[in-house]
Order: structure tokens, then sequence, then C-alpha cells
């Protein structure tokens, strides 16, 4: 194929695609500004969510700032789609691209977060509701696992005074001391049988308030996470679950508090501490000396008792606390960006429909491209359609006559003047 067949089809494809862009053009404008309007609504809806009055004032705020947004990204790719494509060099195209991606970041941080609040705002909410429920639950169980386990020292209470009871027994049939009777022996050992069984009635009251906290709290949660389900406007349900919360922060303290550990603790630490002796009773010095020889051994099983207690007592109070978890309200862009991650699809809608122009502006560059290398080696007469030649066959036949004109003897200096100008133009 000749050169010029390759010039003249070149041609051929550039008009063809600039008829495309023609028709193209009747309807750009008009989707622009449909995808700038639909941005502008959403706009709107999410700062009505971010503003605390119902108010018209508030009304009106939101109104003009969801119109600057329509009216912004309008402008704002409509001097892309004209400029972009139309410039040649690597440095205008490498500046208009950073004004772009610029453009569109402002877009994104004016707009598109407001419109992903709009479109997924309730439910992410939602799942900031639903996520603090988890979290409370496991708050809830902590703290009734460390009540349960402190109430688990009943049995070694138990166990001790049943110990010391056995040796008064013991003692009471002389089987200890080699007395039998209940001499000073045997009242100490059951002043601490005593004094252990008070502390095992205590913990055993607490048992029934921690069930009954325990099962108050799962009450709460249950209703807490049918809020979270529930249809009806969200503000209204974050304040009911917000009241909720404050309730089940309390029965959470309360299990705390109802936790015996400390006072096995203090019980132990004490038995061993403050042991009240009595006198001796024997008859006889031998016989005394028996019984200071065997309170002294009760003295050392009764510390080996209560280390024991206490280490018990201290296993519990190690166990970690439960996690300090409080209910704060959020409203609908803030749990947006929270929970962005769960919600992909509508950030990606979000952004898509105010940054989908920039794919236009892409696909005009090229074509603009295409269309500049398809006239680039075209001469003047390959780029010349019927319309043109037409008007240039007139404008000869125009310049002809003008020129006949100037060879009549008596013409008219009116006539004359065209001549002049068709030469001076001639000349020139």
């Amino acid at each position: 194929m000749t050169k010029p067949d390759q010039n003249a089809r070149g041609v051929r494809y550039a008009q063809e695609l600039e008829g495309h862009l023609s028709w193209l053009d009747t309807f750009t404008g008009t989707a622009l500004g449909v995808l700038a309007t639909a941005s502008g609504i959403y706009t709107y809806l999410g700062v009505s969510s971010l503003l605390d009055s119902n108010g018209a004032m508030s009304a009106f705020a939101a109104i003009a700032y969801s119109v600057a947004v329509s009216v912004g990204i309008f402008v704002f790719w409509s001097y892309m789609l004209r400029l972009f494509p139309a410039v040649r060099s690597a440095r205008a195209r490498t500046g208009l691209l950073g004004a772009m991606a610029l453009g569109s970041v402002a877009i994104v941080a004016m707009s598109s977060w407001l419109n992903a609040a709009a479109l997924a705002g309730s439910a992410a909410v939602e799942q900031h509701l639903a996520r603090t429920v988890q979290d409370y639950q496991s708050s809830l169980e902590r703290a009734h696992e460390i009540a349960v386990s402190a109430q688990g020292l009943e049995r070694d209470v138990s166990r001790v005074r049943q110990s010391f009871e056995d040796l008064s027994e013991q003692e009471a049939t002389g089987n200890l001391s080699g007395l039998a009777g209940r001499g000073a022996v045997f009242r100490v050992l059951r002043q601490k049988s005593a004094e252990l069984n008070s502390l095992e009635n205590q913990i055993a009251s607490q048992t029934p308030l921690v069930e009954q906290a325990f099962a108050e709290g799962n009450q709460i949660l249950s209703r807490m996470r049918a809020l979270t389900v529930e249809p009806g406007p969200i503000e209204a349900r974050s304040v009911e679950f917000s009241e909720q919360s404050v309730r089940l922060a309390g029965l959470i303290t309360q299990l705390r508090q109802l936790s015996v550990a400390p006072l096995v603790e203090r019980a132990a630490q004490d038995l061993a501490a403050s042991v009240v002796l009595p006198e001796l009773d024997a008859s006889s010095a031998e016989n005394r000396g028996a019984q200071t020889a065997t309170i002294t051994s009760v003295l050392d099983v009764l510390a080996q008792r209560a280390t024991t207690l206490e280490r018990a007592a201290q296993a519990v109070m190690s166990m970690p606390p439960p996690t300090e978890t409080t209910y704060t309200p959020i409203s609908s862009a803030d749990a947006v960006i929270l929970y962005a991650r769960n919600f992909v699809p509508s950030w990606a809608g979000a952004i898509a429909i105010d940054l989908l122009p920039a794919v236009l502006v892409f696909i005009l560059a090229i074509t603009q491209g295409a269309i500049r290398a398809g006239r680039n080696d075209a001469s003047v007469a390959d780029t010349l359609t019927l319309a043109e030649l037409r008007a240039a066959a007139t404008a000869m036949r125009e310049v002809d006559l003008a020129m006949k004109g100037t060879d009549t003897p008596d013409a008219s200096p009116a006539a004359k003047e065209p001549a002049a100008q068709v030469t001076a133009i001639k000349s020139s």
C-alpha cells in the first residue's frame, strides 16, 4: 500500500473517531451532571447524619454542602474531560495527571466517605453494637468465672474446718494429747473450727448473689443483641442500647465485688496469727507439758493449713480480670470509617460514583491520540472534506470573476475594487 493510500486511510479513521466523539458529546455533559447530582444526594444524607440538630438551618447547611460538592465534581471533571485529551506534551500531561490525582483525593475527602456513610451507615452502627455486645459478653463471662472460682474456695475452707473438727474429736477421746476430755487443746481446735465454719457460711451466702447477677447480665445481653437487629431507626436503638450497657457494666462490677478470694486470703492470714491460747488445765506438770506440745503441733498444722488456703485464694486473685468495656456512641460516618474493611462494597460504590469520570478522561485521551496519529502524516489535500472543497471552488470562481472584471475598460471603480483586493491577496 502506497503512502498516500495509508494517509487517506488514517484520515478516514480519524474522521470516523471524530464522528463518534461528536455523537458522545451530545450526552456526556448530561451524564456527568447526573453522576454529580447523585453524589450530592448521598452526600446530603451523610451530612445529615452528622448534624446534631434537625432544624431548618441544619437542613440548609446540608443542602448547601451537597450542592457545593455536586458543582465541584461537575466542574472538576468537565475541566479534565476538555483539557487532558487536548494537551500533547508529556510535561503537560504529567501536570494534569497530578492535578487529577489531587482533585480525586479531595473528592474522596469531601464526598465519598459521606456517600459511604449514607450507603452503609446504619449497618456500620449495627456492627459497632454487635462488637460491643461481644466485648460485654466476654467481660461478663470472665467476671463470672472469677467469682465461681472464688466460690470454689468454700471446699478448701470446708476441708480445713473438717480436719480441725476431726482433731478435736480425737482430743475429746484422748487420742491426740493422751488426755481425754475438752481441755485446752480441744478448745483451740474448736476455736479455729468455728472461725472456718463462719467463713464457710459467708462464702456460701454469696453463691445465690453470684448466680442472680450472672442471670440478670445474660438477660441484658439478650436484649442488647435484639437491639442490634431490630427494625427501626438506629438512633433510637442506640439510646436504649446505651442504657442497657450502663446496667450491664454495673452488674459486671458487682460480680467482681462478689469474689470472696480477698476475704479468704485475709482469713487465712488471721487463722494462724490470731490464736487465743487457753490456760492449761491439766492437773500435773507432765500433763501440762503434753498439752503444750500438742498445742504447738496444732499451731504448726494450723499454719500449714492457713498457708494452703492463702495460696488458693491468691491463685484466684491472680486470674486476669475482665476487660474494662465501655460503650461509646458513634455516628454512622465514624462507624463506616472504623469498620471500613467490613463494608468494602459500599466504599467501592461510594468512590466509584465520584471517580468514574476519570475513566472517561482516559478514554477521550486515547481517542484523541488516535485521531492525531491518523492525521499526522496526511497532507492538506487528504484532510479536505467535501464541504471544504465546495467552499474552495466557490471562492476560486469568485476570484476568477473578479479578475475578469479588471479587463473591462469602462468598469466602474466599485467593480475594480474587488479585483484590486484579489490582486493584493494573490501577490501576498
